[in-house]
């Protein structure tokens, strides 16, 4: 990500449109300054969405990366930049909300999946019950070991021994935004899995 900490006072007088254009001709200052003039209140339409700093950080800086790669579709006659950047800004917080909700909802589901099968033999199923029970809880295993390692790995930390998203990112020296991604795509994964044996559960 182009750091919004590059010297940038040779464009503390230009425009919003004169930004813009030396954006598009990959000026890393010129986005340096726009995030001094604006960030703060690109944060704070991030913050009304996603009620989360650590998280809303992330959305920004993704947003920034955005503008970067996309500042040639920014057209004048549509309007001010501010507004084509809170429009950008807005659309991240709320992808980022939805994906949230979206792990939420499957983490709930799989978490569900996991408790309604047994560790051992029970008493209260006949033999051809506990038999496609344990052909499950085989499937379950295979499919977390498919994951990539550092899915897998986050996934066990969260589900199996408890840990939250920040106690994972510190245990694993990876950032907070890191850890929620690979859990969102591990889950992700499995969900896409179960999918052909959530009959039989």
């Amino acid at each position: 990500m182009i750091a919004p900490t590059l010297a940038s006072d040779g464009f503390s007088s230009a425009t919003d449109e004169a930004l813009m254009g030396a954006i598009t001709e990959r000026d890393e200052n010129a986005l340096a300054a726009l995030y001094q003039r604006h960030g703060e209140t690109l944060r704070s339409i991030i913050e009304s969405v996603i009620h989360e700093q650590a998280e809303a950080e992330d959305v920004l800086q993704e947003t920034l990366l955005q503008i970067w790669k996309q500042a040639q579709n920014y057209a004048p006659r549509v309007g001010k930049p501010l507004g084509w950047l809170t429009t950008i800004t807005r659309r991240r917080a709320i992808d980022r909300l939805r994906r949230r909700q979206a792990y939420v909802r499957v983490k709930d589901r799989y978490q569900e999946q996991i408790n309604e099968l047994p560790n051992g033999a029970s008493t209260t199923v006949d033999g051809d019950e506990e038999m496609e029970r344990a052909d499950l809880r085989r499937y379950l295993r295979e499919q977390m070991s498919a994951l990539p390692k550092f899915q897998r790995q986050a996934l066990e930390l969260s589900f199996f021994t408890g840990m939250s998203h920040r106690e994972i990112a510190a245990s694993t020296q990876n950032p907070l935004g890191t850890v929620k991604t690979r859990l969102e795509l591990g889950l992700q994964k499995l969900h896409a899995w179960l999918k052909p044996v959530q009959h039989k559960i």
